[in-house]
């Protein structure tokens, strides 16, 4: 056989062989990396809270880590009697760290006093609690002054999402990072500190 020839079928074998394994490693590789909706199950949300009206509630927006997240906009009556009753919550200063981030780690567990956001799922066994935003007597509660009712097992949550004592939830409602753009506009999933 002619040495020429026999240099120049190896090269092209070399080289189709190559290709093969290029073209069978790059789709393995690129299965390492996460995919897109892994991703955004993760990323940071943007909300315009601009229209959000006192006493109202934007949710669940179940769209930050496939998790039911609400926003309520708090008047003045709501947050006049929010620590009226402390003694009637099993945590009042949000002792339990790891529910709320260091910077919503006070009275009203928020950024702004007039904005609360929350996971909207019950610490007991992850059902999502109903908004109850009215000061007035329920069913469940002759002294209600607001907040969230989870039917599921009648655990009992105060407008800053602190549970009461005596239910099934052991927790308060968890607080999810989050910050501010400008006014109108809040993102969920970042710090406060991050740009």
């Amino acid at each position: 056989m002619n040495k020429g020839r026999r240099n120049f079928l190896i090269g092209a074998t070399s080289v189709v062989g190559t290709a093969g394994v290029v073209g069978v490693a790059v789709p393995f590789v690129g299965s390492w990396n996460p995919s897109a909706k892994a991703l955004a199950a993760g990323a940071p949300i943007k909300i315009d809270i601009s229209k959000l009206s006192e006493g109202d509630m934007i949710g669940p927006i179940p769209a930050w880590r496939d998790k039911p997240v609400f926003v309520v906009k708090r008047s003045a009556a709501m947050l006049e009697k929010l620590n009226s009753e402390n003694n009637r919550l099993a945590d009042p200063d949000s002792a339990e760290e790891k529910q709320q981030p260091a910077y919503a780690q006070n009275a009203t567990r928020s950024l702004r006093e007039d904005v609360l956001v929350l996971i909207g799922l019950c610490t007991h066994l992850g059902c999502s609690p109903k908004f109850y935003p009215k000061i007035t007597p329920e069913d469940f509660d002759p002294n209600w002054l607001g907040g969230f009712y989870c039917p599921c097992h009648g655990s009992k949550f105060d407008l800053a999402g602190r549970v009461y004592k005596g239910v099934p939830a052991p927790t308060n409602l968890e607080v999810p990072p989050h910050r501010y753009e400008g006014d109108s506009v809040l993102i969920i999933g970042e710090d406060e500190g991050a740009a």
